[in-house]
């Protein structure tokens, strides 16, 4: 076991799996670059060479309809996007083309392609790169989600998505790229569409997406200091969707909080509520609440950023009000931010 942080661990499997198969390779705008996505494709040139880990041109559609027939002829592309508003200018050959290859072919070829898609927030940057798009893509049959939110579910689940044989779509949000955790060396996965439980509790289920768990688990804590036991379940894969482990805790507490780091109307979260309301009505004592961005185009300014994004202060004002308690004060309590952290992907 060894701490390593969430960058790491996706180069860790990323490394290893290049290593064990040749046909296993990477690409995408700006990999190569001194950055090196994040530091997520450090000395990846350097060990497989220009052939197997290279640059792109700033050309989503053609490059995204390229690891299309390479995938299609054998190989095992990797194709990494820093920002999710652009992957969808890839959007005719993912929808048209990729999301029902196999059903076109009688699932008789094999289409082994990741596409790992960075999201999140930082240093204002407004309505053009500033999407999640989770809903897109879970909506579209052909495709499998995954949305980790740890070091060691980032490893395991990037190692199952690069050895799958259909298509992955893998959203990473770039706030978690400083996580640490420790976690076994050696290469090893977690199985797709499994979720997990990182907090039990009594009280409360909230299903949180992505960076939302870090954010729930910070509310969480603040929500102990009233006795108030959250019990906090993450999904990790959003489709194929864990639905038994959802189940299950609201049945136990018999409220739920949906938080997720998109859009809320037709969102990843309106499923999920929409899932919780039929399997557990009788359990219900609260009808489903949700959280996420703000249905409007993601504000620059700072103070109208801070209100488009849901946080801790949101999921604890939330709870509150499903318990139907006073809001506690929270004066003086700093909420999490890798905002001056953040310096861009360049």
């Amino acid at each position: 076991m060894k701490m390593i942080s969430y960058q790491e661990a996706i180069r860790q499997a990323t490394y290893s799996e290049m290593e064990k198969d040749k046909n296993v390779f990477i690409c995408g705008i700006g990999i190569t670059s001194h950055a090196k996505a994040f530091g997520t494709t450090e000395g990846l040139e350097e060990k497989f060479g220009s052939s197997r880990c290279f640059d792109t041109p700033i050309s989503e559609d053609a490059m995204t309809g390229f690891v299309f027939g390479s995938a299609v002829k054998g190989l095992k592309p990797i194709h990494v996007h820093i920002r999710s508003d652009f992957f969808i200018l890839g959007m005719n050959q993912l929808a048209n083309i990729i999301s029902p290859f196999q059903y076109y072919v009688h699932g008789t070829i094999p289409l082994p392609i990741v596409f790992r898609v960075i999201i999140g927030r930082g240093f204002g940057q407004g309505a053009q790169h500033s999407k999640s798009l989770l809903s897109f893509f879970t909506h579209m049959p052909g495709f499998k989600v995954i949305a980790p939110s740890s070091p060691r579910d980032v490893k395991g689940l990037l190692t199952s998505a690069i050895r799958d044989n259909n298509p992955v779509i893998f959203f990473e949000h770039r706030w978690l790229y400083w996580s640490e955790q420790k976690i076994r060396e050696e290469s090893y996965e977690i199985q797709i569409g499994k979720g997990k439980i990182i907090k039990k509790g009594a009280d409360i289920t909230i299903v949180a997406i992505s960076w939302m768990n870090v954010e729930a688990i910070f509310a969480a804590k603040i929500l102990k200091k009233r006795n108030i036991n959250v019990e906090i379940v993450d999904p990790r894969t959003l489709y194929p969707l864990d639905k038994k482990i959802i189940i299950s805790s609201v049945k136990k507490t018999k409220r739920c909080l949906v938080v997720d780091c998109d859009w809320t109307f037709s969102g990843v979260s309106a499923e999920i509520a929409a899932i919780v309301s039929r399997e557990c009505f009788d359990s219900l004592e609260k009808p489903v609440q949700r959280l996420g961005f703000k249905h409007v185009p993601c504000p620059t300014a700072r103070h109208l950023e801070n209100a488009f994004y849901p946080n801790a202060e949101n999921i604890v004002r939330a709870v509150e009000e499903i318990l139907q308690i006073e809001p506690m004060n929270l004066e003086g309590i700093e909420f999490f931010s890798n905002e001056k952290r953040f310096k861009g992907p360049l």
